[in-house]
């Protein structure tokens, strides 16, 4: 018998790491799976991978996406999405692209 799998989307973060620790603890074969959005801080990444290693997650990707080029627009103040550390678009995005990844599975 396989054993279970998941998808983890790991950020770099201590909430990120938990999670990941506590589906290897339940015996999980897990795949990291992290977002570059053209995020200021690239130490982000580095810890993302770092964690995954050091966690034992089968494999660890990293997807770039593009939200540098989203816009924010109304009628009075049209804008451009400024990327900083965590614009809050990405906690969506992270869902749904993680939701996808494992459909693709």
């Amino acid at each position: 018998m396989s054993a279970k799998r998941a998808v983890v989307l790991v950020s770099g973060g201590l909430d990120s790491a938990t999670v990941l620790a506590m589906a290897r603890q339940q015996g999980f074969a897990c795949h990291a799976l992290s977002f570059d959005y053209g995020q200021r801080h690239r130490a982000e990444l580095t810890a993302a991978a770092r964690v995954a290693d050091a966690l034992g997650a089968v494999a660890h990707k990293v997807v770039s996406i593009g939200i540098d080029a989203l816009e924010t627009r109304d009628d009075h103040h049209p804008t451009r999405l400024q990327v900083g550390t965590h614009p809050p678009i990405v906690d969506g995005l992270d869902a749904g692209l993680g939701e996808c990844a494992v459909r693709l599975d």
